[in-house]
């Protein structure tokens, strides 16, 4: 059985965000263009409740520059085993930090699986929130970003990383 989907939506300096949720956390932050939305949005179900006060909490104090505080709990609805071990390294990342998708693979114990590291990257459901956004190319350049390359350069200047 597919367990409800929740969302809200929230506005932020890159633009409004739909943020999902089932009852056991955090399972989705888009953009409105994001490159890949889930196939099952028709049958989610609005809340702009309580649901998701502390996303909105912690997405205000990051987007306001100050150290966010815990994340709220996180639910990943969908993803492969591999995704799913890509997208906790993700979360090792520290704000003003970077890494190679090179990097990443070598945290998993995948280090032939570069290319599918990135997609799985691409595919991460959880923007900011599981920053995929500070995985960058080998020679510093800002890669793909299911939320567009410039909203990446944003977050990643936000952040303070110096780029090349």
């Amino acid at each position: 059985m597919t367990p409800t989907i929740y969302f809200t939506t929230l506005d932020s300096p890159l633009g409004e965000l739909t943020v999902t949720a089932t009852d056991k956390g955090l399972c989705g932050l888009f953009f409105t263009d994001h490159k890949y939305w889930p196939a099952s949005k028709p049958t989610w179900q609005r809340d702009d409740g309580p649901r998701f006060d502390a996303t909105r909490q912690w997405l205000h104090a990051y987007f306001a520059g100050h150290k966010a505080r815990k994340l709220p709990p996180l639910a990943f609805a969908h993803g492969t085993e591999f995704q799913q071990r890509v997208w906790q390294a993700l979360q090792t990342i520290s704000s003003g930090q970077t890494r190679t998708y090179s990097e990443i693979a070598h945290m998993i114990g995948a280090e032939k699986a570069v290319r599918a590291v990135g997609t799985a990257i691409g595919k991460n459901p959880l923007s900011i929130l599981v920053p995929c956004h500070r995985v960058i190319g080998t020679n510093g350049s800002l890669t793909g970003f299911a939320g567009g390359v410039e909203r990446k350069r944003w977050l990643l200047i936000h952040e303070g990383v110096m780029l090349h």
